[in-house]
């Protein structure tokens, strides 16, 4: 990878960075007893009615399920940047063989290449 490529992902993953932890800092606060870990706030209409409570949480759950999948993106994100730092970014973690350029566009934080994403997920 050239110096100008890892640049360029560098700077979309700094920018990934930022939007997950804004989109997090709208869902709740950060829990301090949990580094990572975001407390999703729950919804409250006002109403006491079953129609609202109902509304309530089935927003919450899903509110919930989004801050988990956020926070896993999160968390790969960190990872990735530092593998930059460590001068390891752009190669699998598991075969060390480089990971394909067309699959960091796709997703910057990307560890493993594909031929083992394949068989970690069993989609030979």
């Amino acid at each position: 990878m050239t110096p100008e490529q890892l640049e360029h992902f560098t700077g979309r993953l700094v920018e990934e960075k930022t939007r997950l932890r804004q989109e997090l800092d709208t869902m709740g606060a950060k829990d301090p007893t949990q580094p990572g870990h975001y407390i999703t706030e729950y919804p409250e209409s006002g109403s006491n009615s079953e129609d609202d409570n109902a509304g309530e949480i089935a927003e919450y759950a899903d509110e919930l399920s989004i801050e988990a999948n956020l926070e896993r993106e999160l968390r790969d994100v960190t990872k990735a940047l530092a593998s930059v730092e460590k001068g390891t970014y752009g190669t699998c973690k598991y075969c060390s063989k480089d990971i394909d350029l067309k699959r960091l566009e796709a997703r910057p934080a990307s560890s493993s290449c594909i031929s083992c994403k394949k068989i970690l997920t069993q989609e030979l």
